[in-house]
């Protein structure tokens, strides 16, 4: 694909110094001439002085832009290269597709109503009243039950269990292990110190455009509804507990925990291994950084860090005298003595 029709397909009326015949993406270390690369990281400027790409996206910066042409490499500048790259990426690695047909040895119930030009996989048991969109692809091993509902275009991997009553929208993408509408973790004590379990009768709704990564688990509530709005990505071995709802467009990084009842706002981002205690409320387009521990609510737009978590800029500061407590107390010494 030339470089200017690339550019055209990506809706970027932009034009390059020459045009390439580019076969395929890569990094920026290890592209070839027949290979375009983007750069957007300041750390990795030093690799235009060897990259082998024979075209690159970049940043809008008169540095790496002349850097480029020294070299004689073609290029485009943009606001977010990354997100330009991404869709270069989808261009040249075009979606999977399968051709619709129910394999032999899948188990359908009574009552299961399929669209059009649907794909259902090996080994695959499907409940009684299920429902399956248009599109949808269905991968071996999956064990879905009664009374689900399946939206258009949308795709389970294989060893997915999608348990009653859960209702997935359309275009979402399900990973391989996935759990949706298990029971939540609900034990109430008994005088003589057992527990009691608490009966969890609710659902899981995942609306349109969710992305579900592989061994990530989601609850179905006590009572009512588990909510995960649409748009939001939830990375790979994730936790979300009974009865939370998570905002449209957010972000679950990899070993996120929630416990129940957690209400996440619009475009929170919470980075690796951040847990949450149950009920919280964290306010819309909040930042939460990785391995923080959150247990009293956040307003919108926090941006906080540590265990417990608090703003961002103060636990920077607080780290600075943390590492400096060994000369703080030696100097505190030397004063008593004085004294």
């Amino acid at each position: 694909m030339y470089f200017q029709d690339l550019l055209q397909q990506l809706g970027l009326n932009l034009s390059p110094s020459s045009n390439p015949d580019l076969r395929g993406v890569n990094t920026l270390e290890l592209a070839r001439p027949d290979e375009l690369a983007f750069l957007e990281n300041k750390r990795f400027y030093p690799q235009l002085a060897t990259t082998g790409a024979g075209a690159l996206i970049l940043p809008e910066e008169a540095r790496v832009q002349q850097m480029a042409t020294e070299r004689q490499i073609p290029f485009v500048s943009v606001p977010n290269p990354r997100l330009v790259f991404a869709k270069a990426i989808a261009l040249f690695h075009p979606p999977r597709s399968v051709v619709a047909g129910i394999h032999p040895t899948a188990i359908l119930g009574e009552g299961v109503t399929l669209g059009e030009n649907v794909f259902i996989g090996a080994y695959t048991t499907i409940g009684n009243g299920v429902t399956i969109g248009n599109d949808v692809q269905i991968y071996p091993n999956v064990t879905i039950y009664d009374q689900v509902t399946i939206g258009d275009r949308s795709v389970i991997h294989s060893q997915c269990s999608i348990h009653p009553h859960t209702t997935i929208g359309a275009d979402c993408l399900i990973h391989s292990g996935v759990v949706i509408g298990d029971e939540g973790f609900g034990f109430v004590p008994n005088q003589d110190g057992s527990w009691w379990k608490m009966p969890q009768v609710g659902k899981v709704v995942v609306e349109d455009q969710v992305e579900i990564g592989s061994n990530s688990c989601i609850d179905r509530a006590a009572l009512g509804v588990t909510l995960i709005e649409k748009g939001t990505k939830i990375d790979n071995l994730v936790q979300i507990g009974h009865g939370c709802r998570i905002g449209e467009n957010s972000l679950l990084a990899g070993q996120v925990g929630l416990a129940g009842g957690v209400k996440l706002g619009q475009n929170v981002i919470l980075a690796g291994q951040v847990g949450v205690t149950n009920h919280i409320q964290i306010g819309d387009r909040s930042v939460v950084a990785a391995q923080s521990g959150i247990a009293e609510d956040l307003p919108p737009r926090s941006e906080v860090m540590g265990y417990p978590a608090f703003n961002s800029k103060d636990f920077f500061k607080a780290t600075v005298l943390f590492r400096r407590l060994p000369e703080l107390y030696k100097i505190i010494k030397q004063l008593q003595a004085k004294l």
